[in-house]
Protein backbone atom coordinates (compact mmCIF):
# COMPACT_ATOMS: atom_id res chain seq x y z
CA UNK A 1 0.00 0.00 0.00
CA UNK A 2 2.63 2.24 -1.03
CA UNK A 3 0.31 4.81 -2.57
CA UNK A 4 -1.42 5.09 0.46
CA UNK A 5 1.75 5.39 3.00
CA UNK A 6 3.52 7.72 0.98
CA UNK A 7 0.50 10.40 0.61
CA UNK A 8 -0.22 13.17 2.61
CA UNK A 9 -2.80 11.43 4.24
CA UNK A 10 -2.82 9.97 8.08
CA UNK A 11 -5.24 6.99 8.26
CA UNK A 12 -7.16 6.85 11.33
CA UNK A 13 -9.33 4.25 12.54
CA UNK A 14 -12.43 5.42 14.95
CA UNK A 15 -13.03 2.31 16.27
CA UNK A 16 -11.74 0.35 19.36
CA UNK A 17 -12.35 -3.21 18.00
CA UNK A 18 -9.56 -5.37 17.99
CA UNK A 19 -11.06 -7.30 15.43
CA UNK A 20 -11.05 -4.38 12.50
CA UNK A 21 -8.01 -3.12 13.71
CA UNK A 22 -6.14 -6.54 12.30
CA UNK A 23 -8.16 -6.50 9.34
CA UNK A 24 -7.53 -3.12 8.49
CA UNK A 25 -3.37 -4.08 9.51
CA UNK A 26 -3.27 -6.79 7.14
CA UNK A 27 -3.70 -4.40 4.36
CA UNK A 28 -0.22 -3.23 4.84
CA UNK A 29 -1.70 0.44 5.34
CA UNK A 30 -0.15 2.13 8.15
CA UNK A 31 -2.98 3.97 10.27
CA UNK A 32 -3.75 4.91 14.08
CA UNK A 33 -6.21 3.92 16.08
CA UNK A 34 -8.63 6.85 18.14
CA UNK A 35 -11.90 6.01 19.10
CA UNK A 36 -14.60 8.31 20.36
CA UNK A 37 -17.44 6.50 22.54
CA UNK A 38 -20.61 7.35 21.22
CA UNK A 39 -24.37 6.48 21.54
CA UNK A 40 -25.29 3.13 19.55
CA UNK A 41 -29.34 3.67 19.95
CA UNK A 42 -31.56 4.57 17.35
CA UNK A 43 -34.83 5.48 16.30
CA UNK A 44 -37.18 2.59 16.08
CA UNK A 45 -38.50 3.53 12.41
CA UNK A 46 -35.13 2.30 10.98
CA UNK A 47 -34.46 -1.24 9.49
CA UNK A 48 -31.56 -3.22 8.44
CA UNK A 49 -28.81 -0.99 6.29
CA UNK A 50 -30.54 2.27 8.09
CA UNK A 51 -29.39 1.42 11.07
CA UNK A 52 -25.95 0.79 10.69
CA UNK A 53 -25.44 3.85 8.43
CA UNK A 54 -27.11 6.27 11.40
CA UNK A 55 -24.84 4.57 14.08
CA UNK A 56 -21.95 5.27 11.63
CA UNK A 57 -22.67 8.99 10.78
CA UNK A 58 -22.96 9.37 14.38
CA UNK A 59 -19.64 7.86 15.08
CA UNK A 60 -18.28 10.14 12.48
CA UNK A 61 -19.80 13.27 13.89
CA UNK A 62 -17.83 12.96 16.94
CA UNK A 63 -15.00 13.44 15.21
CA UNK A 64 -16.08 16.87 13.21
CA UNK A 65 -14.47 19.10 15.42
CA UNK A 66 -11.34 17.49 15.75
CA UNK A 67 -10.20 16.34 11.85
CA UNK A 68 -7.22 17.84 10.89
CA UNK A 69 -7.05 18.34 6.83
CA UNK A 70 -5.32 15.67 5.14
CA UNK A 71 -6.62 12.83 7.55
CA UNK A 72 -9.03 10.24 7.05
CA UNK A 73 -11.26 8.92 9.97
CA UNK A 74 -12.46 5.22 9.30
CA UNK A 75 -15.90 4.50 11.93
CA UNK A 76 -17.93 1.26 11.70
CA UNK A 77 -20.82 -0.36 12.55
CA UNK A 78 -21.68 -4.04 11.95
CA UNK A 79 -25.42 -5.50 12.91
CA UNK A 80 -27.19 -8.89 12.24
CA UNK A 81 -30.50 -8.64 10.44
CA UNK A 82 -32.82 -11.54 10.86
CA UNK A 83 -36.30 -11.85 10.22
CA UNK A 84 -36.95 -7.72 10.27
CA UNK A 85 -35.49 -7.50 13.46
CA UNK A 86 -31.84 -6.07 14.45
CA UNK A 87 -30.27 -8.50 16.78
CA UNK A 88 -27.20 -6.68 18.19
CA UNK A 89 -24.69 -8.17 20.96
CA UNK A 90 -26.60 -10.06 23.86
CA UNK A 91 -26.79 -9.12 27.30
CA UNK A 92 -26.03 -12.26 28.85
CA UNK A 93 -25.34 -16.29 28.10
CA UNK A 94 -28.82 -17.04 27.95
CA UNK A 95 -29.80 -14.71 25.22
CA UNK A 96 -26.39 -15.72 23.17
CA UNK A 97 -27.71 -19.41 23.72
CA UNK A 98 -31.25 -18.14 22.35
CA UNK A 99 -30.31 -16.12 19.13
CA UNK A 100 -28.09 -19.39 18.15
CA UNK A 101 -31.18 -21.18 17.94
CA UNK A 102 -32.98 -18.99 16.20
CA UNK A 103 -30.30 -18.69 13.58
CA UNK A 104 -30.24 -23.12 13.32
CA UNK A 105 -30.81 -23.99 9.61
CA UNK A 106 -31.78 -20.56 8.32
CA UNK A 107 -30.17 -17.42 7.13
CA UNK A 108 -29.42 -14.38 8.27
CA UNK A 109 -27.78 -10.93 7.34
CA UNK A 110 -24.86 -9.00 8.57
CA UNK A 111 -24.40 -5.62 7.51
CA UNK A 112 -21.16 -3.91 7.75
CA UNK A 113 -21.13 0.20 7.43
CA UNK A 114 -18.31 2.32 6.65
CA UNK A 115 -17.62 5.91 7.19
CA UNK A 116 -14.82 8.14 5.56
CA UNK A 117 -14.47 11.14 7.15
CA UNK A 118 -12.01 13.89 5.34
CA UNK A 119 -12.38 17.72 6.23
CA UNK A 120 -14.04 18.56 3.39
CA UNK A 121 -16.43 15.60 3.15
CA UNK A 122 -17.87 12.37 4.03
CA UNK A 123 -18.71 8.73 2.32
CA UNK A 124 -20.65 6.15 3.19
CA UNK A 125 -20.22 2.78 1.97
CA UNK A 126 -22.19 -0.76 3.39
CA UNK A 127 -21.80 -4.31 2.62
CA UNK A 128 -24.53 -6.76 3.38
CA UNK A 129 -23.53 -10.37 3.37
CA UNK A 130 -25.99 -12.82 3.72
CA UNK A 131 -24.66 -16.37 6.12
CA UNK A 132 -26.51 -19.43 6.61
CA UNK A 133 -26.27 -21.92 9.39
CA UNK A 134 -26.82 -25.99 9.40
CA UNK A 135 -29.33 -27.28 12.26
CA UNK A 136 -27.21 -26.38 15.11
CA UNK A 137 -27.64 -28.74 18.11
CA UNK A 138 -28.42 -27.67 21.60
CA UNK A 139 -24.75 -29.30 22.32
CA UNK A 140 -22.97 -27.24 19.92
CA UNK A 141 -24.37 -24.14 20.90
CA UNK A 142 -24.09 -24.92 24.57
CA UNK A 143 -20.29 -25.79 24.34
CA UNK A 144 -19.88 -22.51 21.55
CA UNK A 145 -21.44 -20.18 24.33
CA UNK A 146 -19.70 -21.81 27.64
CA UNK A 147 -16.25 -21.66 25.88
CA UNK A 148 -16.62 -18.20 23.71
CA UNK A 149 -18.65 -16.48 25.75
CA UNK A 150 -20.05 -14.42 23.08
CA UNK A 151 -21.46 -11.61 24.42
CA UNK A 152 -19.18 -8.98 22.82
CA UNK A 153 -20.32 -9.91 19.67
CA UNK A 154 -23.06 -8.87 17.76
CA UNK A 155 -25.54 -12.43 16.94
CA UNK A 156 -23.44 -13.65 19.28
CA UNK A 157 -20.95 -15.06 17.76
CA UNK A 158 -17.89 -14.81 15.52
CA UNK A 159 -17.41 -16.59 12.01
CA UNK A 160 -13.95 -16.99 12.60
CA UNK A 161 -14.53 -19.29 15.95
CA UNK A 162 -15.55 -22.56 16.66
CA UNK A 163 -19.04 -22.26 15.65
CA UNK A 164 -18.48 -20.68 12.27
CA UNK A 165 -16.30 -23.42 11.58
CA UNK A 166 -18.18 -26.12 11.95
CA UNK A 167 -21.96 -24.30 11.94
CA UNK A 168 -22.00 -22.47 8.83
CA UNK A 169 -22.75 -24.18 6.02
CA UNK A 170 -22.71 -20.89 3.43
CA UNK A 171 -21.38 -17.18 2.84
CA UNK A 172 -23.05 -15.04 0.16
CA UNK A 173 -21.25 -12.17 0.11
CA UNK A 174 -17.78 -10.47 2.05
CA UNK A 175 -16.23 -12.71 4.61
CA UNK A 176 -14.31 -9.86 5.82
CA UNK A 177 -17.48 -7.57 6.09
CA UNK A 178 -19.06 -10.15 8.99
CA UNK A 179 -15.39 -9.99 10.67
CA UNK A 180 -16.69 -6.30 11.39
CA UNK A 181 -14.73 -4.47 8.06
CA UNK A 182 -15.02 -5.19 4.24
CA UNK A 183 -11.58 -4.67 3.46
CA UNK A 184 -11.42 -4.72 -0.42
CA UNK A 185 -13.90 -2.00 -0.53
CA UNK A 186 -12.23 0.05 2.58
CA UNK A 187 -9.16 0.01 0.66
CA UNK A 188 -10.25 0.97 -2.94
CA UNK A 189 -12.04 3.73 -1.19
CA UNK A 190 -9.15 4.96 1.02
CA UNK A 191 -7.45 4.72 -2.73
CA UNK A 192 -10.35 6.90 -4.55
CA UNK A 193 -10.26 9.20 -1.23
CA UNK A 194 -6.31 9.70 -2.17
CA UNK A 195 -6.75 10.07 -5.96
CA UNK A 196 -9.15 12.61 -6.42
CA UNK A 197 -6.57 14.57 -4.08
CA UNK A 198 -3.66 14.13 -6.02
Amino acid sequence: MDLVNRSKYKIILGSGSARRSELLSMTGINFIVNSIPVDESFPDSLEGAEISEYIVKNKSDAFNNLIKENEIIITADTLVWFENKCLGKPKDKKEARYMLKLFAGKSHDVITSVGFLTSSKFKLLTESTTVRYKNLSDKEIEYYVEKENPIDKAGSYGIQDWIGMVGVENVNGSYTSVLGLPVPQVTNEIINIINENL
